[in-house]
């Protein structure tokens, strides 16, 4: 019987690292794009995927059918989406975005899904993973012109 087990576990250990080998490039890309840190600089989005990783891994006896690409997505979505909100905003092209709108930002257009499916993996309504794609999608190609303080540059370069 624990020949059986080994077996099973050896098989399953080495079906996890294919997945890895083929999952891990993508997925921390898109944490790196949730966390808005540099591509070469990205500690906060390489734990996130780590924990995604580990979570599948945990799980993937118990898959029965169900992507394990769907499941480190969703996992590193919900992780993240719980982390921001112990942490100050981010640096970077997606960083003037909430950490929400970068969620479905990103869960919309670089991950593929549909609206229903972020929905579904958010818990909100479609309506509003529809609104908040939008606004981000907005900010992103439009960003807000930045302020510039009182007197501005010009002032300070005329004063003595």
């Amino acid at each position: 019987m624990r020949d059986r087990r080994g077996v099973r576990d050896a098989r399953g250990a080495q079906e996890f690292g294919g997945f890895v080998a083929g999952a891990a490039g993508r997925l921390l890309h898109t944490a790196t794009l949730l966390t808005a840190e540099a591509p070469d600089a990205n500690p906060r989005a390489r734990r996130l995927l780590t924990r995604a990783l580990a979570h599948t891994y945990a799980h993937w006896d118990h898959l029965r059918g169900e992507d394990p690409y769907d499941r480190a997505r969703g996992h590193l979505a919900t992780h993240y989406a719980h982390e921001v909100w112990h942490r100050t905003r981010p640096h970077g092209p997606l960083a003037a975005l909430s950490p929400r709108e970068r969620l479905v930002l990103v869960l919309r257009l670089y991950e593929g899904l549909a609206d229903e499916q972020t929905a579904a993996l958010l818990g909100l309504p479609t309506d509003r993973v529809r609104a908040l794609c939008d606004r981000a999608t907005a900010l992103v190609l439009h960003p807000p012109p930045r302020a510039v303080p009182p007197g501005g540059p010009l002032l300070r370069r005329l004063q003595p």
